[in-house]
């Protein structure tokens, strides 16, 4: 069975820093691409960055040079290190799968909130 689970959301101040983790089950290399998504309110739900199967990665150019995704096969988790942050960052994240027939798989979401 699939599943996602986001952690590492919370609170910070502007240029500050946090990680979120998604770990995925049965296995990260069940996915054709893992990513990152966010929705903040009365806006719809945009990418953020993206991982694929082979490691290739790409980012929303709003992100670009300061978040970085990654993953650590072991654990088959992603992470997303999110650096100088914004109030404009804040949103609910979701972890996103996408496995090889094209399906997609969701997240809870973590609350992100960039504020002084």
């Amino acid at each position: 069975q699939v599943q996602l689970v986001e952690s590492g959301g919370g609170l910070v101040q502007p240029g500050g820093s946090l990680r979120l983790s998604c770990a995925a089950s049965p296995s990260i290399f069940s996915f054709n691409a893992v990513g990152w998504y966010r929705q903040a309110p009365g806006k719809q739900r945009e990418s953020v960055a993206r991982i694929t199967w082979s490691g290739s990665t790409n980012y929303a150019d709003s992100v670009k040079g300061r978040f970085t995704i990654s993953r650590d096969n072991a654990k088959n988790t992603v992470y997303l290190q999110m650096n100088s942050l914004k109030p404009e960052d804040t949103a609910v994240y979701y972890c996103n799968a996408e496995n090889f027939q094209g399906r997609d798989y969701w997240g809870q979401g973590t609350q992100v909130t960039v504020s002084s």
